[in-house]
């Protein structure tokens, strides 16, 4: 079997316009589970068992069941409730944002948790409130030591992005299945596909621990 090095030539500006639609989709997905996982992670910390209960039980759930289904109920389901056709792309970035925030959740509770409670107690003596206390003194210190595993929920929805092929959203794993439903090359294209996941994975991987050696470098 002889590699095609021309079919990757010419299949490779489309592969690359579905690597930057995956990018948009991360970018968005992570984006908006870092506001729904910050949301959730303070909550589930709160002493107000009405606010906490329900965080926990989003966070638990999310976790629980798999991406594709969660894609599959945006996708499918919601449109039976809501009597409307759903975008493929708001379908797509909905499911990631809420799939992406639990585990955020998880990421921001266990940083603030790691905040010695002498902050907390220090701010509360200062006649701080809870919220200002947590806005104020310990979020922000949080964030500092929770940048790897943020890092690191990029890039694993970088990957399980792929996932909202399933729906016919052309990102970058949709575009490699069109080009090898029409030139059969399935060798050539996947690992062409792969190449291009490795790239920004590593990319993004470089960015993060610059980012850490930054944060480090600010605190002495």
């Amino acid at each position: 079997m002889e590699f095609d090095l021309s079919l990757i030539w010419d299949s490779f500006p489309l592969l690359l316009q579905g690597a930057l639609v995956t990018l948009k989709i991360t970018a968005m997905s992570v984006g908006l589970g870092l506001v729904f996982g910050l949301l959730a992670g303070i909550a589930s910390l709160t002493p107000f068992w009405w606010v906490r209960i329900p965080a926990r039980c989003y966070v638990d759930f999310i976790r629980g069941t798999p991406l594709l289904i969660q894609i599959f109920l945006i996708y499918f389901a919601l449109p039976v409730v809501l009597d409307t056709r759903v975008d493929p792309f708001v379908a797509a970035v909905t499911a990631c944002s809420i799939n992406s925030g639990a585990y955020l959740a998880e990421i921001f509770r266990a940083g603030i948790q790691s905040i010695d409670k002498g902050q907390t107690e220090a701010g509360r003596s200062l006649g701080l409130s809870w919220y200002q206390t947590m806005k104020e003194i310990v979020i922000p210190q949080a964030f500092k030591r929770i940048i790897p595993p943020l890092g690191n929920e990029f890039i694993a929805m970088l990957k399980d992005s792929s996932l909202v092929s399933v729906i016919g959203f052309e990102e970058l794993t949709r575009s490699g299945q069109l080009i090898i439903a029409q030139t059969y090359g399935s060798f050539e294209i996947w690992t062409c596909v792969a190449l291009i996941y490795l790239t920004m994975t590593l990319t993004i991987s470089q960015l993060v621990a610059f980012l850490e050696r930054r944060f480090r470098t600010n605190e002495r």
